[in-house]
Parts: C-alpha cells; structure tokens; sequence
C-alpha cells in the first residue's frame, strides 16, 4: 500500500506514466468508465476548497466509482476532538482511499501512518500540495511538450505558496530548468526551498520584485493569489494583496507562446481581460487535475486498464 504525501514521493518515470496516463484517459474517457467500480474514496477536507475537493470527487465518479466527503471539519468529528489518527483509521473501515486536505502542516503524513488505506496529501498548510503539481505538470506538458530547457517565473506569494514549493521540488529534477522569483520581500520563497531544492540541484534562479522586467525571459508565467488565511495581521495582507496584477498591457513583452498557469481560486491578481488571451491556460490546468487525480487514484489502487 503507497500513500502520496510529497511529489518527491513519485519518481520522473512514474510521472510520466501518469501523465501518459492521463493523456490516454483524455483520448479514451469510455475505457476507463468503469475502472473503479465498487471503489470508494473518501475526501476529508478540513481546510475550505472548490476545485481540489470536486475534482477528486468527479475522477472518482468518471472511474466508476463512490465518493464519501467530509467537507468542513465542523460537520466532522474533529469538531469534538478527534485526533486524525483516529478518524482516518475509522475512515480506511469505509473506503478504499483517502483525500486529506487540513490546515496543518504535516497531518496528511500522520494520517498515512495511520490509515490502512492510501492517502492522498489534497494540501497540509503552506506546505505541500502534490495533486496540484501533478495538474500543472500535465498542463506544462501539454502546452509546452517538455519539462526541460524552460525558464519558469513564479509571481505573488511565494513564502505559503504550497502549490509554488511542490512545483519547484517537482521541476528541479530535469534539465536546464531556470527559475524566476518574483515577489514582494515579505513573501519570499523559504530558505529551505531555496537551499534544499533549487541550489543543492544547482539550478539557475533569479529574485526579483518586478515582474515586467523579467517577462521577456519567462516561458511559463505562475501566477499566485497572497492568501488572506496564512496571514496573522490583516494590515500585512492589505498592503500586499495587490502587489502584482497580471493584465494584458504587462503581457505586450512576453514570448507569443508563453503559458499562464494559476492554481486557483483567482482574487484580483490577473485581470479578466487575460482571459481571453490564448496563453492563459488556468481553466485547462483545472480541468487537468481532474485527468491527472483520475490516474492517481488508478495507480495507488494498483487498478490496471
């Protein structure tokens, strides 16, 4: 039995099988229909989401399989004091997978510990976010046919970024990758990526405060909302909230082909106008994730089609 905390809990040829995976499901929807059937996976969510929560929930049911969802801790038994160990044991009686996603750094891994069934980290605070990563790599894939010779900018909040940190881990273990790092000063990217990651791999970076500048260079733009819920003074969080506006004007420097990744939700900081532009590529990149969980959950249910 295999859990999916980290992203460096999978290695490159296991993403490319998923990813190969997933672009087959995308070809052949019909194939997989019933793949799951009599299989349950359950979503705990203690921690609000839309799109990561849904989008477990209908790869579970485009598999043919059942959904049991916990969708605020409040309705859950967390509310009288349970301890994760204890729900996500009661929850492996129930269903044959788990997606964890809660607020502090780490659970999901304790739940693994606990659950006799696989679980899947769906976010654990500013930390991890490996499905996330999982839908952007299909989308980089598919938008730029190679995860190597790119230069990726990394524009907002980039300190509680989970998804930021995941997609850097997943991205420095191929060749010739140049990261640049565009954030206000008191939204850095944490040390321990910085050293852990990006220089022990000795890859290229750059840290900016401005974005127009470095545009020409990027490839792929990844855009990320400052999150009202990792602040602890709402002042910080007014005055940086809007550090960065992505809007049409700022894109008259960038390369034809650019992508416009952004995990989502979206707050103000790409203008609807960006929409219309075909670089924009955060709606395929949520409906990605849906293709990409679709073969995840295939793969730690050692399901084979």
């Amino acid at each position: 039995m295999r859990s999916l905390i980290n992203i460096l809990d999978l290695s490159v040829e296991e993403l490319d099988e998923l990813i190969s995976v997933a672009n087959d499901i995308i070809g052949n929807p019909d194939k997989y229909a019933d793949a799951c059937k009599r299989k349950k996976l359950a979503t705990l969510f203690f921690e609000p989401s839309t799109r990561t929560r849904l989008s477990f929930e209908a790869a579970m049911y485009e598999l043919g399989g059942n959904v049991l969802s916990v969708a605020d801790a409040k309705s859950s038994s967390a509310a009288k004091g349970e301890s994760i160990a204890d729900t996500v044991k009661v929850m492996s009686c129930y269903a044959d997978i788990i997606a964890m996603r809660h607020p502090k750094e780490g659970a999901p891994y304790v739940a693994s510990l606990n659950a006799s069934v696989p679980v899947i980290n769906a976010g654990d605070g500013g930390h991890n976010h490996p499905t996330q990563t999982l839908a952007d790599l299909l989308t980089i894939s598919r938008e730029k046919g190679r995860f190597s010779d790119l230069t990726v900018g990394f524009c907002g909040d980039l300190k509680f970024g989970r998804t930021v940190h995941s997609l850097i881990q997943a991205l420095s273990r191929y060749d010739n990758v140049k990261f640049v790092l565009v954030s206000p000063d008191e939204l850095k990217l944490p040390s321990y990526i910085k050293n852990d990651v990006i220089k022990a791999n000795k890859l290229e970076y750059v840290q900016t405060t401005d974005l127009e500048k470095v545009m020409p260079e990027l490839d792929v733009l990844y855009m990320t909302r400052v999150q009202k819920e990792r602040f602890f003074n709402e002042e910080d969080y007014l005055r940086l909230k809007d550090s960065y506006i992505l809007t049409p004007d700022k894109l008259i420097n960038a390369k034809s082909d650019l992508s416009i990744l952004h995990p989502l939700p979206r707050v103000n900081e790409i203008s609807v106008a960006v929409d219309k532009d075909p670089r924009a590529c955060y709606f395929r990149q949520a409906l990605n994730g849906k293709y990409m969980r679709m073969a995840l959950i295939l793969k730690l249910l050692e399901v084979e089609v």
